[in-house]
């Protein structure tokens, strides 16, 4: 004998939901860091296809450095797009709000995965928004110390070539020691002292066995090309703090922009996810 037993209707109190959804955030913004995730290793490989390390070929730092702003804007702002609308699909709605409320309830989750997506990228890649701050960091302290470090680097080539002599002997430790000291001094004041020059002369002239005329022509060669290669070196310091402060900047934006993106995203799929939309028919229709 079979019992039948009547089946018993469970009632949902909608006022004990929470107008923000977790677990349809969580999905939404999981899907956005794996979804950009995808996106930045595509154009990592197309990237790398079109630089060469052969001098001229491919194309230059410069377009390379736009092309992957503009990749990165396009990765941010899609992904937290689908991510949101993801998300404004599967939120439950509860039925006490008007249509106006149920929008603004969407898109408040939409920011949420937005906020939550960006937080997920920066624990566990710790790229994107950590490498641009240690580049604007890099670019700071190279600025601060572009002259100390130039010196460093060139000061050995250019005290050797103001006394280099055609015996081929050796010049003094002290005698190098001095023009460096000369070079970073004018690097710091910005141009050499008579003074300091005539004593780039003298030393010059006890090492290298000169005449007057031919020191004073080694002197003022040299201390022509340390300007040049110092003016270059301030030069490319100066050009990476500049695209250091546009590259934050960019982000910035890009950032507040997958905001805005990630609001409207989720009251689309709110509105899709009301009118009973199927996936399969997003891609072919336009929201009126």
């Amino acid at each position: 004998m079979t019992i039948e037993h009547p089946s018993q209707a469970v009632t949902v109190n909608e006022s004990d939901r929470a107008y923000s959804d977790w677990q349809a955030i969580f999905t939404g913004a999981f899907f956005a860091a794996a979804f950009s995730l995808v996106l930045l290793t595509f154009g990592s490989g197309v990237g790398l296809t079109m630089m060469s390390a052969e001098p001229g070929e491919g194309i230059s730092l410069k377009w390379s450095m736009i092309a992957a702003g503009v990749w990165f804007i396009v990765v941010a702002v899609s992904s937290f797009g689908a991510g949101a609308y993801l998300t404004g699909r599967m939120r439950h709605p509860i039925g006490d709000a008007s249509e106006d409320e149920i929008e603004t309830r969407d898109g408040v989750n939409g920011l949420t995965v937005w906020a939550t997506g960006t937080l997920i990228a920066v624990v566990l890649a710790m790229g994107g928004i950590g490498s641009l701050m240690g580049i604007t960091a890099s670019a700071t302290g190279a600025v601060a110390g572009g002259a100390a470090k130039f010196v460093e680097e060139q000061g050995d080539y250019f005290a050797s070539l103001i006394v280099r002599n055609g015996t081929g002997a050796s010049s003094s430790s002290e005698s190098l020691s001095e023009i460096r000291t000369i070079l970073a001094r004018s690097v710091a004041e910005g141009e050499i002292s008579e003074s300091d020059r005539n004593r780039l002369k003298q030393i010059a002239a006890a090492e290298a066995n000169m005449e007057p005329a031919e020191v004073e022509q080694r002197v003022n060669e040299a201390l022509s090309m340390f300007k040049e290669a110092r003016e270059e070196a301030m030069d490319a310091v100066d050009q990476a703090r500049i695209a250091a402060v546009i590259t934050t900047f960019v982000v910035a934006a890009t950032m507040i922009a997958g905001a805005a993106v990630a609001y409207f995203a989720a009251t689309l799929g709110g509105k899709h996810r009301d009118h009973g939309m199927p996936f399969s028919r997003v891609a072919f229709r336009r929201e009126v």
